[in-house]
């Protein structure tokens, strides 16, 4: 993609204006949180006081609107405690030049690390910097930077207690975590009624995975219908699409097809029925019709074999999560049983040595999060110093939209940076406006501020020019609160501004991290653990007493491998680069046969063997030879050499010479090797060279 077009596609992503669900009541909860600190410091404080104790409560707020399972008054307070410290640190460093910008440099190095542990992480440690920037221009003392950054603290404890005291929907983001899983099924169970290889995106039932995780003290208040469904759910899966599957399923045409697609139907009514119970706290509805279809019918089309037990298998399982998504809500509820036992989630103490870990792996050069904490550090320093230098005041405009226009990626990073000026500029202009209009006073432009906040924190979700656009008008009304200049305030704002930006943008021009270049080791990474889901299930079918746990931890490895090989070839498809790595012809090739290989593992997991079975021979004799191989075709793909699968295609066919081609352990492993025969197919050498000639 040329450079043109690369930036014609991030400026258009990034002013993109989307329609969400809002949530007004939890905006107006963090705006009073924010009216809360203002008011009582213009009543018993001064206005540079209000200023800085607005900033506690609007950042505390803003993290609590970030994807995070923590509880929100603890997302509160970890930052209010991490914004005082940035700030005193700030006030105390902010009397000699040299010192302070040594002091941004360190906290901005450290803040761009911190996207190794996370993206909320990233963001918080993001907005450490960006206040500390705008705190430190209001003069004080020693003592007076102690009292701003208690006040900022105070404005993360107003947050916290507004959270606990007015609950707004307790557990909302669980319930619609494990509500859009459940109807992500549903979805994928009608689509096979006309598609029996339809794909299936494991993002949901991946974030319900994440919304499950619990720390000991919250498993003793969830409600008891976010328990159980989650589970089944993830048991429904494969049987669904073992029974739509015309290879070890249902008959591809006739009554045991149309009788597939009536269970198809009705599995898609319970799991949208129990969606919408969990996502409303309701009990489960389901009409009369839909328990009809999900009977062993009397007369009339019958599955046989493999596709019989799928459909037996299928109806016990959607009674469990009707049963699992039923259950009355409590406060409480009993935690002895084994089905009640939960994922754990480190406390905020437990997180500090698996953040440390992250900060490690990524401390070197060739890391993306690493080169983005050098380039971050950079801009802001150069972005202080030339803002300082120009006579504009307000210098500290420019390294602040740069902190915050800046990403590990250059998708974001550009998206942000042009959203940023235009919803700055929409912003500013406006509450200019306002203020050269009205001349209001210190409470009115507070009340002002609150307002904005309320609107920011409502439209959260909308796009970041909207964002960009409150925030711009927000610090309008609050520098006028301290006495600020509104003309002033539109000109340097917009000027350094743009300034900013503009650092960033180059700066990532000038040393990118670009993607495109790692997509064979993302594909390579998603290889392996795919091919160690498959050796799971093969192990189980070889050895039916064997721990079946083995093949829940693979695939929940095959499915991050997956979402960070999706992510990454969205990333490099916005890319101003040449593929350098592989071309985009081989990249949907590869994509597919990798999706093909696990959906082959799924099919055999759906029918895995209970350990009263005999052991088969020919499934572990095939594994064997594709654990032999799997290493090497890892290899082959980073270094662009072309797999080679002839150990398990001989151990194949010597299987199907001894047991016959039917079974679903063969007709699975058959799926396997032609999906790993297409892979090396995609990935051969000279495919992208053929395909040129093909176009010519």
């Amino acid at each position: 993609m040329t450079w043109a077009s690369a930036l014609k596609k991030t400026a258009r992503a990034g002013l993109t204006i989307e329609r969400v669900t809002l949530e007004p009541l939890v905006a107006v909860r963090g705006a009073c949180g924010v009216a809360v600190v203002v008011g009582l410091m213009l009543a018993f404080g001064s206005p540079a006081l209000a200023v800085s104790s607005a900033f506690g409560a609007f950042a505390s707020g803003l993290a609590t609107f970030q994807r995070s399972w923590r509880p929100r008054p603890l997302l509160a307070l970890a930052v209010a405690g991490v914004l005082g410290l940035s700030t005193f640190l700030g006030y105390l460093a902010a009397a000699h030049h040299a010192t302070f910008v040594a002091l941004l440099a360190v906290w901005t190095l450290l803040s761009g690390m911190a996207w190794a542990v996370g993206p909320v992480t990233g963001f918080v440690a993001t907005q450490t910097v960006a206040v500390m920037l705008v705190t430190v221009t209001l003069p004080t003392s020693v003592a007076g930077a102690a009292e701003h950054a208690a006040l900022i603290l105070v404005g993360g404890l107003v947050q916290a207690a507004l959270i606990v005291l007015f609950p707004i929907r307790p557990w909302g983001r669980q319930r619609d975590a494990l509500a859009d899983a459940l109807a992500a099924e549903a979805d994928y169970a009608r689509r096979l009624r006309h598609d029996p290889v339809a794909r299936f995106d494991p993002q949901p039932l991946m974030d319900a995975r994440s919304a499950a995780e619990l720390t000991p003290r919250q498993a003793r208040g969830r409600p008891p219908q976010l328990g159980g469904p989650r589970g089944v759910a993830e048991r429904i899966r494969p049987v669904l699409a073992s029974l739509a599957d015309p290879l070890v399923g249902a008959p591809p045409e006739g009554p045991g097809r149309d009788r597939a697609r009536e269970l198809l139907g009705a599995a898609a009514d319970v799991l949208d029925a129990v969606a919408r119970a969990i996502r409303r706290g309701r009990a489960v509805r389901l009409t009369p019709e839909t328990m009809a279809t999900l009977e062993v019918p009397e007369s009339g089309p019958r599955l046989d074999g493999a596709a019989r037990r799928s459909a037996l298998r299928l109806m016990a399982l959607l009674a469990d999560v009707v049963e699992a998504g039923d259950e009355p809500l409590r406060a409480t509820r009993p935690t002895t049983a084994p089905e009640r036992r939960h994922l754990l989630r480190p406390t905020m103490a437990g997180l500090v040595p698996v953040g440390w870990r992250a900060l490690r792996r990524e401390a070197r050069w060739s890391s993306p999060v690493g080169r983005h904490a050098v380039r971050v550090t950079t801009v802001a320093c150069g972005g202080y110093l030339l803002g300082t230098a120009l006579p504009l005041g307000h210098g500290y405009w420019a390294p602040m939209t740069s902190v915050m226009v800046m990403r590990p990626d250059f998708a974001q990073t550009y998206e942000r940076g042009v959203a940023r000026f235009v919803g700055t500029f929409v912003g500013v202009w406006a509450g200019a406006g306002i203020m050269a209009l009205t001349h209001p006073g210190p409470e009115v432009c507070a009340a002002l501020a609150v307002v904005s906040v309320g609107l920011l924190y409502l439209l959260m979700r909308t796009g970041y020019t909207v964002v960009s656009a409150c925030i711009g008008a927000y610090i309008v009304f609050l520098l006028g609160i301290a006495g600020e200049g509104w003309s002033q305030t539109v000109q340097a704002r917009l000027a350094l501004t743009l300034l900013g930006g503009v650092l960033a943008l180059a700066a990532y021009a000038l040393w990118p991290s670009w993607e495109t270049p790692r997509l064979r080791d993302r594909l390579a990474d998603w290889l392996r653990t795919n091919g160690d889901y498959a050796l799971a299930v093969l192990d189980a079918h070889a050895r039916p007493d064997s721990r079946k746990r083995r093949v829940r931890e693979a695939l929940l490895d095959a499915r991050a491998a997956r979402l960070e090989w999706e992510e990454a070839a969205a990333r490099a498809l916005k890319e101003p680069v040449r593929h350098r790595g592989i071309s985009r012809t081989a990249e949907r090739a590869a994509e597919s046969a990798l999706a093909t290989l696990g959906r082959a593992a799924m099919l055999m997991e759906a029918h895995l063997p209970g350990p009263d079975a005999e052991p088969d021979a020919g499934a572990g004799e095939f594994a064997a030879a594709l654990r032999a191989a799997l290493p090497d075709a890892v290899a082959a793909v980073r270094e662009r050499r072309r797999p080679d699968w002839s150990a398990p295609r001989a151990a194949l066919a010597a299987w199907v010479a001894r047991a016959g081609d039917e079974g679903v352990a063969v007709r699975g492993s058959e799926l396997m090797l032609e999906a790993l025969d297409e892979l090396a197919e995609a990935l051969a050498p000279g495919r992208q060279g053929r395909n040129r000639a093909a176009r010519r």
